[in-house]
């Protein structure tokens, strides 16, 4: 490690500014992916006037638990309206602004070098603790104050980028849902003359089994008899290294679902992996709903658009073509609560590929099908999907030039710079 990397407890100093007279009442929880959240902690009965006051450019972190989640949960607070956040979390900030800057720091934070360092550091056995004076030890290269403001604002650049994408997919998928309820809730997709077709005098018939009115020409059907091809994945013995060892496959678990198109997979299986187990490639325009899953995770949908397999709790649904498939993911999609509301099995209840089979649609007549929007959303959201994860390896290869400045500073002298 060079000399220019300094502990990071010579840079910072911690705060404990409590909420005296009930000043502020924004309560703020901290995650594992290092950033701000409401609490959803229950506070019927407690006195906020003992939380700690969290101001801008401050940081929260958490020390506990590091090593069973290979990670610590640190971020930085960046709005000018103060918050408050549970006395259980430090909060420090940085003494002198002009030898370290705040947003130097966090990016430090977000290596995953620093995790790996800070769960190695970590003791306490399953909880896996940090003590402080351990992550004050801790180093990193403090470069001049004017190389850490160009890397910063490299950095945001970067970061800018990544959240406008973020946005216009958001953007993408209200105005899809939006289409979805108008067309085929509310029946007020185009006529033949451009008009909503339900208000401008639409036939319409009676369906028994939904007890409603439903277009003339339009089918109520399972999600079985809609599709081509129903399968549920399987995971690889982990105990043989030859099925991980090569990135052949992506292999999804549910939790990478997230309502969202799917391009890549946090881990991968090996041709052996995949010939030895239960485990199938899937085609690319596969439809994915997780069948059970921590959290809000069950009834979460994805689209892939890649070839991939997955794990058992995640059901594929592969269409005849891209317009019912895209149409499917929008019917999963819009009906998740219903979906899961049916699911079935004690105190913690999942989906099942036989629930999903029979899971009702209204299919369209073919004409109103193809003018749908949304293949060509779902291209847009891919397209934003793939650049975001290239401004990610472009962010990652800016954190990497963090550990080079002191390569660089001996350069310079060197050269005689």
């Amino acid at each position: 490690m060079g000399s220019n990397y300094k502990p990071i407890g010579d840079y910072i100093r911690l705060v404990d500014e409590r909420n005296k007279g009930l000043q502020f009442t924004n309560l703020l929880g901290l995650s594992i992916s290092k950033e701000f959240i409401p609490s959803v902690a229950n506070i019927i009965g407690t006195d906020m006037e003992n939380y700690k006051i969290i101001r801008k450019s401050q940081f929260a972190c958490s020390t506990m638990q590091v090593r069973r989640d290979k990670k610590m949960p640190v971020a930085l607070y960046s709005k000018e309206v103060p918050s408050i956040i549970s006395q259980a979390y430090p909060i420090f900030e940085i003494t002198d602004i002009e030898e370290l800057l705040p947003e130097y720091l966090m990016m430090w934070f977000t290596r995953s070098e620093f995790d790996r360092e800070a769960c190695f550091h970590a003791v306490g056995g399953v909880r896996g603790s940090l003590e402080w004076e351990d992550f004050c030890g801790m180093k990193l290269p403090i470069p001049s104050i004017k190389k850490q403001r160009e890397i910063v604002s490299e950095y945001n650049v970067i970061q800018n980028r990544i959240v406008l994408n973020n946005q216009l997919i958001t953007k993408l998928e209200e105005t899809a849902q939006a289409i979805y309820k108008q067309w085929f809730v509310d029946f007020e997709f185009p006529d033949e003359n451009g008009k909503p077709y339900k208000s401008n005098g639409g036939e319409m018939v009676w369906c028994e089994e939904l007890e409603k009115e439903i277009p003339q020409g339009w089918e109520l059907k399972s999600v079985k008899d809609f599709s081509s091809e129903m399968k549920s994945g399987s995971t690889p013995r982990r105990d043989e290294n030859e099925y991980w060892n090569s990135k052949d496959y992506p292999w999804l678990k549910t939790g990478e679902l997230k309502n969202s198109v799917v391009i890549d997979a946090e881990e991968y299986i090996s041709k052996k992996g995949l010939k030895e187990s239960s485990a199938k490639l899937l085609p690319v325009n596969s439809v994915l709903i997780a069948m059970y899953g921590e959290g809000k995770t069950k009834g979460q949908v994805g689209y892939l658009k890649i070839e991939a397999a997955t794990n058992q709790a995640c059901c594929a649904i592969i269409c005849e073509n891209e317009i019912e498939a895209t149409f499917l993911y929008y019917h999963l999609r819009i009906n998740r609560d219903e979906i899961v509301s049916i699911a079935i099995g004690g105190a913690q209840p999942n989906l099942s590929k036989n629930i999903i089979e029979e899971l009702s649609l209204i299919e369209p007549t073919k004409v109103i099908i193809e003018k749908h929007p949304f293949v060509e959303i779902m291209k847009l959201k891919e397209s934003y999907t793939f650049e975001i994860k290239s401004l990610m390896d472009l962010q990652n290869i800016v954190l990497a030039k963090m550990t080079k400045v002191e390569t660089e500073k001996t350069l310079e002298k060197i050269l005689g710079k």
